[in-house]
């Protein structure tokens, strides 16, 4: 790369990835949102008044976003191994090698393509504790289907416009019901009442005498007096609405004289009279009896009725859901839930919208969940936590089933998750600028998020959820919000209809042919990456008879390292969950006659640590002992790599970029000393990859890679985007 394109770098890449785009392509209620003025009275969090929560259905992040420029998708350049040496994209259904393929609204049913199998036990074995190797195997060959902007052009401009979570999670491996169940109460169970839902169950009204038990969010925001309200419509909502299996709200629904539950009628239309008698009937009652399409939502906007926090129900055909519904019906509705928002400016203008998904479907996504560590074969975990196993005991699966159901499968003892990652917008005056945001969350956080504005607190959230998923904070820019305007499509709903049924009279897109398969390509570009709380590290020690990891997190938030002994892949991955400011140390032992050792170790927004060697280097008692440590300079916007030799004798190692500058180096480093080599990473927003070896690194190898962060907003990883420029 020139000097004159390094100066010009992030400029130039905001260019490749379309930041910054003409605004006359707009409709008007899109051009509205991005125009209107964020409240901005206290330049804090306290000037959101409101909160609008719409989780759609089913569906992945790579299955949406894997080609998306400037997030982790296709293109991420450390995903976890495979046997064989195979691509973690190259999975198995038991026959052949199936790849993600583009689902292609040109070559037949894309918009409309059915579901997969969601539920607990082939969500664990397609998970596979991490091992991650036949996806397809346990979820058929299309759930490794993927769009492109040409199906989601709403979808895509949305996150160019405001912001995208590419660390958003699933909250458990499994289905619909028991995802919503966290987000509406944060826990399954175990934190609740000591049960546990893993699969879909009571999820439409019923008889007070059964249902839950547990307190759910709802109710904890009518006692603190803060207005709220669930947007559905009834018979229609997809039984997406999880409260109608509380006890509490059950019994609220027969107050108001409701006999619309197990399939009667009529459903007695939601009235604010209704609260006095019935608090709770707001959460369960037909809120939009004008078919769920948003009418009754923005008749409340309009008349500045909307309350402080809001859930939204679809109905089937606009939730997203595969089979019933398509992602070009899915993002008319979002439009028309913007639309409404935007129609009165002064309630746009204190309101936050964030949009989510309960669950993959059983949709591909190639990024390992954060999930509780495993346990091996025989009951020993593998992984650990800084946190106590008391603690931890919430995140597995050996609670009962709650009295009265019939569906719940017996408790097994894997982890509940955190599960695969799902999309998510966060949509507001204070996120717009096309930013992506690789904070891990999960459902739980956007509780978080409700109880850092309004005080109000979710005690079901596990301590585990609370370590390491964020609270969505990190989304906003509350002290200057981003003014920049960028272009949005638009549809009518006729429109999104008509291209949803064209699409379902035509035949599903077919699967390639092993023979005409290829890797998945991501678009080159990057994207504006919110500040994260990031801090960490993991050195090694090795000695004759094993390797020992130590991990230290000096961030603000808790992380998950997965560590893959690429020597032995057939094995448990390892797991090891810091909490913020805490340190643990595991340790390696060889199998008899194994003399090497190689762990891939990953953790959040790619961060990277490769270790790589022979247990004895040559040179007997005079043997070097080398070693690398990587020194972060926040302040300096440098790193320094400081080259160890513990041995008896002197070592030359050769360090080499792989990303970002052309630069390398050999140095020979004495006996019982170390060197520091100090890098500048000021010309591409604080990434960082090099590599350290002695020889030609089959006896010792380090690579030491991800994103040094300094408090400040940067940019997402811009490695491939600089390969393009300095090639031009």
């Amino acid at each position: 790369m020139t000097d004159t394109n390094r100066r010009n770098f992030l400029k130039s890449g905001a260019a490749v990835a379309g930041i910054a785009a003409a605004s006359t392509a707009f409709p008007p209620s899109i051009r509205q949102a991005l125009a209107i003025q964020a409240n901005n009275a206290t330049r804090s969090i306290k000037d959101v008044e409101h909160v609008v929560i719409l989780m759609q259905e089913n569906r992945a992040f790579d299955h949406y976003f894997g080609t998306y420029a400037g997030v982790r998708g296709f293109g991420d350049r450390f995903t976890i191994p495979l046997p064989g040496g195979l691509s973690v994209y190259q999975q198995t259904n038991g026959t052949r090698i199936v790849m993600p393929y583009h689902l292609d609204s040109k070559a037949g049913n894309a918009q409309r393509v059915q579901s997969v199998p969601h539920t607990w036990p082939d969500a664990h074995q397609a998970w596979d504790n991490g091992r991650m190797t036949a996806w397809p195997t346990y979820k058929k060959d299309r759930s490794m289907g993927y769009y492109t902007e040409a199906e989601l052009d709403f979808q895509f401009a949305l996150a160019r416009a405001f912001t995208v979570c590419d660390a958003y999670h699933a909250a458990i491996h499994a289905g619909t019901n028991p995802n919503r169940l966290f987000h509406w109460t944060g826990t399954n169970g175990p934190t609740g009442s000591g049960v546990a839902i893993v699969v879909n169950e009571w999820d439409s009204l019923g008889s007070s005498k059964q249902g839950h038990a547990w307190t759910t969010y709802a109710e904890r925001l009518q006692a603190a007096g803060v207005g709220w309200k669930v947007y559905q419509n009834l018979p229609d909502n997809f039984t997406d609405n999880p409260l109608a299996g509380f006890k509490t709200f059950r019994a609220a629904s027969e107050a108001v004289g409701n006999i619309g539950v197990l399939g009667g009628f009529p459903f007695i239309p939601y009235q604010e009279s209704q609260d006095a008698k019935a608090p709770l009937y707001k959460g369960v009652g037909n809120t939009m009896p004008k078919g769920g399409m948003l009418q009754e939502f923005a008749d409340d906007v309009s008349a500045g009725k909307l309350p402080q926090v809001s859930w939204i129900v679809a109905p089937t055909f606009y939730s997203e859901h595969p089979a019933v519904s398509a992602p070009v019906q899915g993002g008319w509705y979002v439009q028309q839930t913007l639309a409404a928002l935007t129609a009165n400016p002064e309630v746009w203008s204190k309101t936050a919208l964030i949009v989510n998904f309960d669950e993959n479907d059983g949709f591909f996504d190639h990024v390992p969940p954060p999930t509780a560590y495993s346990f091996n074969a025989d009951g020993s975990p593998a992984g650990g936590s800084t946190m106590a196993v008391g603690q931890m005991a919430s995140e597995y699966f050996n609670h009962p089933a709650p009295a009265g159901t019939s569906s719940q499968p017996t408790p097994d003892g894997q982890p509940y998750g955190p599960g695969p990652r799902v999309p998510c917008w966060v949509v507001s005056p204070w996120s717009k600028g096309g930013y992506v945001n690789s904070e891990v969350f999960d459902h739980t956080s956007v509780l978080r998020f409700l109880e850092a504005r309004f005080g109000v607190k979710e005690p079901n959230i596990s301590a585990y959820r609370r370590a390491i998923c964020g609270d969505l904070t990190s989304c906003f820019d509350f002290v200057n919000p981003n003014a920049a305007v960028p272009s949005l499509p638009s549809r009518t709903r006729a429109k999104a209809d008509t291209i949803r049924i064209a699409q379902e009279l035509s035949l599903a897109v077919k699967v390639p042919d092993a023979s005409a398969q290829s890797a998945p390509q991501q678009e080159v570009g990057i994207r504006p990456s919110r500040a994260l709380p990031y801090v960490l590290q993991v050195d090694a020690t090795v000695s004759a008879a094993s390797v020992g990891l130590a991990f230290a997190n000096n961030g603000k938030a808790g992380a998950v390292f997965h560590v893959y002994d690429k020597l032995h892949l057939d094995r448990v991955p390892r797991r090891y969950m810091v909490e913020a400011g805490m340190s643990m140390s595991a340790r390696w032992t060889p199998d008899a006659g194994q003399s090497s050792y190689d762990l891939w170790v990953l953790g959040p927004n790619g961060f990277h640590r490769h270790f790589k060697g022979d247990f004895n280097l040559p040179g007997g008692p005079l043997q070097p002992r080398p070693e690398v440590a990587c020194i972060y300079n926040a302040a300096a916007q440098s790193i320094a790599l400081k080259l160890v030799n513990r041995g008896k004798t002197a070592v030359t190692l050769s360090l080499s970029s792989n990303a970002y500058e052309s630069y390398s180096l050999t140095k020979t480093v004495a006996a019982g000393t170390s060197s520091l080599i100090v890098r500048s990473l000021k010309g591409w927003g604080n990434w960082y990859d090099y590599t350290v070896v002695l020889g030609d690194g089959t006896s010792f190898s380090r690579r030491l890679a991800g994103r040094m962060e300094t408090g400040h907003d940067s940019i997402s990883d811009p490695a491939d985007v600089m390969k393009e420029i300095a090639g031009t």
